[in-house]
This record gives structure tokens, C-alpha cells and sequence, in this order.
């Protein structure tokens, strides 16, 4: 398959994607620095200083065509406003985990077969929080990352229609206990973090060593006992909590 180039000219921007929880804006802001120096001298305050985390491709370079099995990502602009309509300082904002594919690269070779990627340019994608190389083009923000660091793809604006990929699986989240055994109701820090819940979908899943896709030890419907600390967490339209996670990381079916 032929590798897809991204120009200049061909990025367009599709804002519908859902918002989700994820890091922080991708500029690390420092409002003061104080040092104290010896010798009975004066306090110096540097305010303002702002780190940029992404790298800056000069204009001099048009295009930008990802290698091997990376893809190229459109990152979604941070929300910059509550759904109450309070706009929110740059600060505040929360980082996108999700964007447009703009380019693909050729794929990769698993034994003696040749793995194509399995998204296309235009697809809708989340991926994981901490993945990916960020990079400026043209003005915008894009992520260069590897096609296993993507969950999944999804076209509309609520999570439990989202089409994992690879290994990853999709799971609507139990509601966490609001009461104790002995009938105290629990605060909300004070709640366990739920780690069983329902397979609302699952990935095709992985490669083995001639490039053929093995299924997943666990379906859609099952009841499913996850490791409590794996994953990216989502929340549903209806208010809902889902989680995305590797297979591997779901412990036991439960029945």
C-alpha cells in the first residue's frame, strides 16, 4: 500500500470529536521561580516561563510522511470552555486523547507477511494518554505515534461506540459501592475504584508470528474482573464510566 503523505495543504479541521480525561495542556506553565542565593543576597522571581513540548517543523518542509506502522494524528483542540460556558484558562484545559489520522505509513513486515494499517486517513481515533511523539505543522498540533498506541476508532461523540483495535477491550464500569457493609455511606475519595465490569466490545486482536490475527480470550457481554490500575477511563454521555484496556489486563470472567 502506498505510503500516505500529509501536505500542507491537505489538513482540515473536524472538531466533533467527544472530549475525554486525560493530562494536562501540553505546554508546561511556571508561574514564578524564586531562587534563594547566598550570601544575604535578594530574592529573583522569573514569572511566565513557559516549556513547549512539542517539536516545530519548519515551514521550509511541506510534508510529513510516517514510517513503517506510525501514524500521523490531528490533534483535537482542548476544550476551552465548561459545558456551563465558563471559559477556562489555558492552564485548566484538559489535553485531547483523541484526533483525525491524516497519514499513514506502509505498514510492517511479520514473518513472511506484509501488515497493512488497520486506520485509515480521516478516521476519528482515541489513543492512549502518554503515547506518541507531539509535533508542530503548518500551525497545528499533530501526534506521530505507533498504530498499537491507538484504543480505537470512534465517530460519533459517546465512548461506548468506540471500535477498539488490536488487543484492547472496551468495559462499562460498575458503579462503585456508596454504602459499607455495615450500611455507612462512603464519601466519594473514600470509594473503591471499581475493577469489575461489562465487555462492551473487543479489539480483533493481536498478531502472532506469520501476521494473523488471534482472537480474544474475552466477548462482548462478558463480566469481567480487570486490574484495578490499567488502562485510560472514560466517561459516557450518560455518565457513565467505561475503560479501555490490553486483554491482558483483564484478570478472570466472571459468572
Amino acid at each position: 500500500m502506498a505510503t500516505t503523505q500529509l501536505t500542507a495543504s491537505s489538513v482540515s479541521a473536524r472538531n466533533f470529536l467527544p472530549t475525554f480525561e486525560g493530562l494536562k495542556s501540553s505546554n508546561v506553565r511556571i508561574s514564578s521561580f524564586a531562587p534563594l542565593r547566598q550570601g544575604g543576597l535578594s530574592r529573583r522571581s522569573f514569572r511566565g516561563l513557559v516549556v513547549k513540548a512539542a517539536t516545530v517543523v519548519t515551514p521550509k518542509y511541506t510534508s510529513l510522511s510516517p514510517l513503517g506502522d506510525r501514524v500521523l494524528v490531528k490533534i483535537k483542540r482542548a476544550e476551552e470552555k465548561t459545558g456551563g460556558g465558563i471559559i477556562l484558562p489555558t492552564t485548566a484545559q484538559t489535553k485531547p486523547q483523541g484526533g483525525e489520522v491524516v497519514a499513514i505509513g506502509k505498514g510492517q513486515e511479520i514473518g513472511k507477511n506484509k501488515v497493512e494499517i488497520s486506520v485509515k486517513t480521516g478516521a476519528q481515533v482515541v489513543y492512549s494518554k502518554y503515547a506518541g511523539t507531539e509535533v508542530e505543522f503548518n500551525g497545528t498540533k499533530h501526534l506521530i505515534l505507533k498504530e498499537d498506541d491507538i484504543i480505537g476508532i470512534l465517530e460519533t461523540e459517546d465512548v461506548k461506540d468506540l471500535k477498539p483495535l488490536n488487543d484492547r477491550v472496551l468495559i462499562k464500569v460498575v458503579e462503585a459501592e456508596e454504602k459499607t457493609a455495615g450500611g455507612l455511606y462512603l464519601t466519594e475519595a473514600s470509594k473503591d475504584k471499581p475493577s469489575i465490569g461489562t465487555v462492551v466490545a473487543v479489539g480483533p486482536g493481536t498478531l502472532d508470528e506469520e501476521g494473523k490475527r488471534k482472537p480474544l480470550a474475552v466477548s462482548q457481554g462478558d463480566s469481567v474482573l480487570f486490574s484495578k490500575y490499567a488502562g485510560n477511563d472514560f466517561k459516557g454521555v450518560d455518565g457513565s464510566d467505561y475503560i479501555a484496556l490490553r486483554a491482558s489486563d483483564v484478570m478472570a470472567v466472571l459468572s
